[in-house]
């Protein structure tokens, strides 16, 4: 019926680690570590996207320019736009699409 599990939690600060949370007709919830250093490299996103750091500070490069974004921060960007992101800490966030 209902569970809970702690998949975001123990997810493990390895370089780039992406888990598929949740898939269904409407939506993706991916959950995303970086290792302090490490690069997610450039990729665009299929749909429009949300992301939302759970924590640690994160370095988001689109269109040329760079957001820094830490823990409780939320970011909106559109499908098709290459971006990357690197990790000044050991960091989690959420990429709803």
């Amino acid at each position: 019926m209902y569970t809970t599990n702690k998949t975001i939690k123990n997810q493990p600060f390895d370089k780039l680690q992406v888990m598929k949370i949740a898939k269904t007709d409407k939506l993706e919830l991916l959950s995303i570590s970086l290792e302090k250093d490490a690069i997610f490299p450039t990729h665009t996103s299929p749909t429009d996207a949300e992301l939302v750091v759970l924590e640690g500070t994160i370095i988001f490069h689109i269109n040329n320019t760079q957001y820094k974004l830490s823990k409780q921060d939320h970011f909106s960007f559109p499908k098709l736009v290459e971006h990357w992101v690197k990790a000044e800490e050991n960091s989690k966030f959420l990429i709803i699409r």
